[in-house]
């Protein structure tokens, strides 16, 4: 058994005073429990590494990852240096160069990203279309949208509005002094 016994009585104890013995049944429900569990986790490793290699294969017959290599044993869920720079698993320093712009090395790093002159134009199409989308929305929001007061601003029209009636109910002379102390 995995379990520390005397480890887990010590905690039943610590938590509810209840003291159980090493032999209570209430350890063969945690042996059941552990049991149980584990065949779970058996069977979510199962599937995550079977959704892992349909992954990689997908991703393989997409051209989003090299072939894959044979490397002596199984490694079909286990990523490369070169697979994980292209599945992005890790950071890599990835040189990008301009559509029409050499190479000053003659070493080429294979983990490097080379964008060719069609992804610039499919780059830069759609930075245009996202900067024309964002400038529609605010162009709408501004033709379609008053400024109006806020809650606060109409609170304190209504306060305004209730300090004036009350100054107006004032005898003449008091009055005076306090429109003479207001701020202009």
């Amino acid at each position: 058994m995995a379990m520390d016994q005397h480890k887990l009585r010590t905690l039943v104890f610590e938590k509810t005073g209840v003291r159980i013995d090493i032999d209570d049944p209430v350890f063969a429900l945690v042996a059941l429990n552990e049991a149980v569990l584990e065949d779970a986790v058996e069977r979510h490793v199962a599937a995550i590494d079977s959704a892992t290699r349909e992954l990689l294969r997908r991703a393989r017959d997409a051209g989003g990852l090299p072939p894959e290599r044979h490397r002596g044993h199984d490694a079909s869920n286990e990523l490369g240096p070169d697979d994980a720079a292209h599945a992005g698993a890790a950071p890599v320093a990835a040189s990008v160069t301009a559509p029409g712009a050499g190479s000053a090395t003659t070493h080429r790093d294979s983990s490097a990203v080379h964008i060719t002159v069609r992804e610039w134009r499919l780059l830069a199409a759609a930075a245009g279309v996202a900067v024309l989308s964002a400038l529609l929305v605010l162009a709408g929001q501004a033709a379609f949208t008053k400024p109006g007061p806020t809650a606060a601003q109409l609170r304190s029209l209504q306060e305004a509005e209730q300090l004036k009636a009350a100054i107006d109910r004032l005898d003449p002379k008091l009055r005076a002094e306090v429109r003479s102390q207001l701020p202009r």
